[in-house]
């Protein structure tokens, strides 16, 4: 069961992360999308879902990776990613609930080129009961 505590807590990620032509291009091809100008809104995924599995594997947080299963995602998107971008990423466990004995979590991600928030991205995960 994930510890309550953990709601509102944030996770800065450790380092930043260079984004590569080549990166988007592969992502582009795998989607059917041939504008490679900027990256697909989807592409942010690549950056922030390992920082979201590290914080939400860590075992203070509680959560059962065995039975996780994706709910949702969304995005907010402020700047275009682009090659060359820098970005570095935090994660912050937004809520959480039980409903028909299945936790429900939401991580919000955000990417962040120097201070500002380029995009932000929410991911909810369903931990089946």
């Amino acid at each position: 069961m994930l510890n309550p505590d953990s709601v509102g807590r944030t996770f800065e990620g450790a380092g930043s992360v260079s984004v590569t032509q080549a990166e988007i291009d592969a992502f582009a091809t795998v989607i059917g999308e041939v504008d490679t100008s900027v990256a697909p809104p989807t592409f942010s995924i690549r950056i922030s879902l390992e920082q979201s599995q590290l914080i939400l594997s860590d075992p203070t947080i509680g959560l059962d990776w065995t039975r996780v299963v994706h709910g949702d995602q969304k995005f907010e998107i402020f700047a275009p990613i682009k090659a060359g971008d820098t970005f570095t990423c935090s994660s912050t466990i937004e809520s959480y609930r039980v409903a028909a004995g299945n936790e429900i979590v939401t991580v919000r991600s955000d990417l962040k080129a120097g201070s500002t928030i380029a995009l932000s991205s929410w991911s909810t995960l369903v931990v089946r009961a």
